[in-house]
Formats: C-alpha cells, sequence, structure tokens
C-alpha cells in the first residue's frame, strides 16, 4: 500500500508525455478534411494494473490475482489511483486531436464475470462518466479481451461502441446487447494470415450476423504483427463494400434453391 501512495499523479502530462502531443496533433492535421477520424487509445485501469505488478504478459497473472485475493484492498488503491490518471490522460488525447478514444481491457480475459464486476468495470465507467461529462461530443469504445463471458456486463457499459473479440459468435453478441447497440469487430485476426477467400467468408460471416446498422465491422483485437500487408489492404476494402456485401448476401437468400430430382 505504500508503493501505490508513493505513486505520483498524472498533473501534467503535456510535460510527461509530449509526444503524445505530438503525435496525435501532427497526425490530425495530416487527415485534415479526409473524412478519416483519429482515434485515441488507452489501456483500462485492469489491463493496466495487471501489466505493472507483473511486469511483463504472464498467462496466469499470477502476482496480480494474488493481490487480487490476499490484499484486495491494495488492488482497489492502485485501480483508483489509475483511473484518475487515465481520465486525465484520456482528456490530453482529445485536447491533441483525438475525436474517438477507445479503451482497451485487453486483459479481461483473466478476470471471471464476478471479478470483473468488481475489479474492471466500476473503474472504466468511471472514466467514461468523467469523460462524457467534459467531451460529450467524443465517442467512447470499450473493449474486453475475454469478454464472451460477460455480455450481460457489456451491454450495461455506459460506452457509445462496445467491441468484441472473436471469441464469441456476433449473432451471439447481437442477440444478447439488443439491435440498437452499437457493436465493433469481431473477425479473428489470424484469418488475415489466410488466403483471400477466408478472408471474404469471415468477414460476410460477421457483416451478416451483426445486421446492417450499428456495426463497426473491425478484427476481434489488434493486427498481429507480420500480418500481410495486403491482406489488411483486403480487410479494409470490404469494409468500405459492407453494404454492397450485405445486399450480395440478401439477393442469394433469395434466390430459389434448385428441388433434388
Amino acid at each position: 500500500m505504500e508503493q501505490v501512495r508513493a505513486l505520483a499523479p498524472l498533473d501534467d502530462p503535456l510535460s510527461s508525455l509530449p509526444f503524445v502531443h505530438e503525435t496525435l496533433s501532427t497526425l490530425r492535421g495530416e487527415i485534415g478534411g479526409s473524412g478519416a477520424a483519429l482515434l485515441g487509445f488507452v489501456g483500462t485501469p485492469w489491463t493496466l494494473a495487471a501489466y505493472s505488478v507483473e511486469g511483463r504478459a504472464e498467462r496466469n497473472c499470477r502476482r496480480t490475482k494474488t493481490m487480487m485475493y490476499g490484499s484486495p484492498q491494495v488492488l482497489h488503491a492502485l485501480l483508483d489511483h489509475l483511473t484518475e490518471a487515465l481520465i486525465v490522460y484520456v482528456g490530453y488525447q482529445i485536447e491533441a486531436g483525438a475525436q474517438v478514444v477507445q479503451l482497451f481491457d485487453s486483459w479481461a480475459h483473466h478476470l471471471t464475470p464476478e471479478q470483473s464486476a468488481e475489479f474492471s468495470m466500476p473503474y472504466a465507467e468511471r472514466i467514461i462518466a468523467a469523460v462524457r461529462a467534459k467531451y460529450p461530443h467524443v465517442p467512447l469504445i470499450f473493449h474486453a479481451n475475454g469478454g464472451a463471458g460477460k455480455h450481460a456486463q457489456l451491454a450495461a457499459c455506459s460506452a457509445d461502441v462496445i467491441g468484441l473479440d472473436w471469441e464469441c459468435t456476433m449473432a451471439g453478441a447481437r442477440q444478447a446487447m439488443g439491435a440498437g447497440r452499437t457493436l465493433q469487430g469481431n473477425v479473428d485476426p489470424m484469418v488475415l494470415f489466410g488466403p483471400e477467400a477466408a478472408i471474404r467468408e469471415a468477414v460476410t460471416r460477421c457483416l451478416v450476423e451483426a445486421g446492417p446498422h450499428h456495426h463497426i465491422l473491425n478484427v476481434g483485437h489488434g493486427v498481429i504483427e507480420g500480418t500481410p500487408e495486403e491482406s489488411v489492404g483486403l480487410f479494409c476494402e470490404l469494409a468500405r463494400q459492407s453494404a454492397d456485401i450485405l445486399a450480395a448476401h440478401g439477393r442469394a437468400q433469395q434466390q430459389p434453391q434448385p428441388v433434388a430430382a
């Protein structure tokens, strides 16, 4: 607890993180009036706490979950500190030019639904509420890696968009969260290492299951290092063609099926 209390607050991000402002403001200038949007992103308090405590990617999140069970008050204090810092940091990114901000809970898969409800979602909601109060015009996305068993929590999240990983079906997520909820995802990023036909099939399935409204086509997490650039290009082009893909699928479904002799 003494170490948590000794952590410095993020009072002046322009001084401590000047490269973030430079990068975002430069990109915003380059985008100009192209119609593209500049996205900022941050880790959630839980994910940053786990990275901090473990010091590396650790498959069982052993030290952090040992703290969770043995000294939950210390973990809550760390999460509280990170939450306050992230409220400042998200605002800093918006002031630098970010037009949308995504909160990544990349280590949510380490949490049971009950643990998520205590150690992740309330802190993310604090960030969302504080940022929305100051910047109501900026959409906020919440993405939980490993969110398949937490759809009820995600449905209750107040973010404008819910990002989904590839461990659930888009149809199941749509059913759980409703037709009016904007969902993002959730194509397996590893399909981009496959042939063009596999990419087209995965994209079509995702689009059809999500429905024609309130969906942002995306992969279910980050693009993996080494992914062929031409595959990323194809995926982006298919995203631009999403309305045509859905229309073509609908026409194909209406075609009369041949009757077996």
